[in-house]
């Protein structure tokens, strides 16, 4: 893993693929990165496929999973281009999460607003670690995709399949790491003290 050092200062780490899954587990939260590699997208429907036991068409060990369902068309050269590709909420696969990191062997997910404590439980257990991606910048980060080498499970639907990723300086944060720490409950923590101390104030 490469250090990038713009003029801004901000100390920008550049991850690239084959993932190590050590390099991995030495990230903390509040790491910024642009990923360079493959990423495979994964949303409800392939979540719930695969926590019920169902056959993965590829090998998902040391690879990233992407909550997205990207807006992908085919050009008239039989090529496909991705015109959005912006992140979902991933709360909705908290039920399934930790179940396919461990039986899956993956070493990132990517999504947008955190995930709860089991997904936590086995980022730590397993060496995963949740990547932010920025909500609301679906272009700018379809921008980022320069290849679509290939799709599976199409029978979900374009949305929910799971689609293969040729991604370059995907701009991530981590927010969840492989030490049990999370940005998101740091925040939520820091939130109720806050209106609690208000709440004291005003009694």
């Amino acid at each position: 893993m490469n250090k990038s050092n713009p003029s801004s200062n901000v100390n920008i780490q550049k991850l690239l693929y084959p993932y190590d899954r050590e390099v991995i587990r030495k990230l903390v939260v509040g790491d910024m990165l642009l990923i360079s590699g493959k990423i495979f997208t994964a949303r409800d429907a392939v979540h719930r496929y695969l926590y019920e036991g169902g056959k993965s068409p590829i090998s998902l060990q040391q690879q990233m999973l992407y909550h997205c369902g990207p807006v992908i068309i085919k050009d008239a050269s039989g090529v496909y281009q991705v015109k959005a590709a912006g992140p979902t909420t991933s709360a909705r696969e908290e039920p399934y999460q930790a179940t396919i990191i461990k039986e899956h062997g993956i070493v990132g997910v990517i999504g947008k607003g955190g995930m709860g404590p089991k997904t936590l439980e086995a980022c730590r257990q397993f060496g995963c670690v949740y990547f932010h991606a920025v909500g609301g910048a679906a272009q700018v980060l379809a921008a980022k995709i320069t290849a679509v080498p290939n799709v599976y499970l199409m029978e979900f639907g374009s949305p929910e399949a799971m689609w293969e990723l040729t991604i370059e300086d995907f701009p991530v944060v981590v927010t969840m790491d492989a030490q049990g720490n999370s940005l998101h409950e740091q925040v939520k923590k820091d939130g109720l003290q806050a209106l609690q101390s208000e709440l004291d104030r005003a009694i």
